[in-house]
């Protein structure tokens, strides 16, 4: 069985949902396999002035029930290129850093600590550091048509799924069935429906056990 996780490295929900996907590894390591993609958000999803990210953060950090409220330092001309700090992240992970370390700390560094992560250079520094990697190669590797061509694949799969809102989960199992979540982040409906998959699959797996594939004819 598979999780996929479709999010926007600055993007507050996404951040709110982290401890889940953290709950979600742990809980069912060694039983599912988990992997998280970039679904980029578009110029005008993002908040138009420093005003407006607050409202947006007010929303969010009292639905999550956070003690703390987000920064919105990382906020610059609504012009301005936010993919930027995705290429990193994907950047990062195609020269080895595939978990979850170099996108937590540009999350963290954008909407907790007010960093201009949309800077290549601030982003590449952050990524970098996190993850022991040598700046100049992320650098060139966070520019080359490679990372933006997997990135816009990505999110062109996120918006095949047709759904709107990040974070989003996507469940498959090995028996076809499939469940998609868009902008949840709470464990609890995760859980119960990763249960109702691995159940169904081990079903499937006596049935055949006893019985084979199906006839031919």
């Amino acid at each position: 069985m598979k999780v996929t996780y479709y999010l926007e490295v600055i993007s507050s929900w996404c951040h709110w949902a982290e401890p889940t996907w953290a709950e979600l590894k742990a809980r069912y390591a060694g039983r599912v396999q988990f992997d998280w993609k970039i679904a980029l958000m578009r110029p005008q999803d993002f908040p138009v002035s420093p005003a407006q990210a607050d409202w947006f953060y007010r929303r969010s950090g009292t639905i999550a029930r956070s003690p703390y409220m987000l920064n919105h330092g990382w906020f610059e001309d609504p012009s301005c290129d936010y993919a930027t700090v995705s290429l990193v992240a994907e950047a990062a992970r195609a020269l080895g850093a595939t978990d979850d370390t170099v996108r937590l700390a540009l999350n963290r560094a954008a909407v907790r600590e007010g960093r201009k992560v949309a800077r290549l250079e601030e982003a590449v520094a952050i990524a970098a550091t996190a993850a022991q990697l040598d700046a100049d190669e992320l650098r060139v590797r966070a520019t080359s048509p490679e990372i933006r061509a997997a990135v816009d694949t990505s999110t062109a799969a996120f918006h095949a799924l047709q759904i709107t809102q990040r974070p989003a989960f996507v469940l498959d199992d090995p028996i076809g069935d499939r469940a998609v979540f868009s902008g949840l982040i709470r464990i609890e409906p995760l859980v119960a429906t990763i249960e109702a998959m691995l159940a169904d699959t081990a079903a499937y797996a006596t049935h055949r056990a006893h019985f084979g594939d199906p006839p031919q004819s």
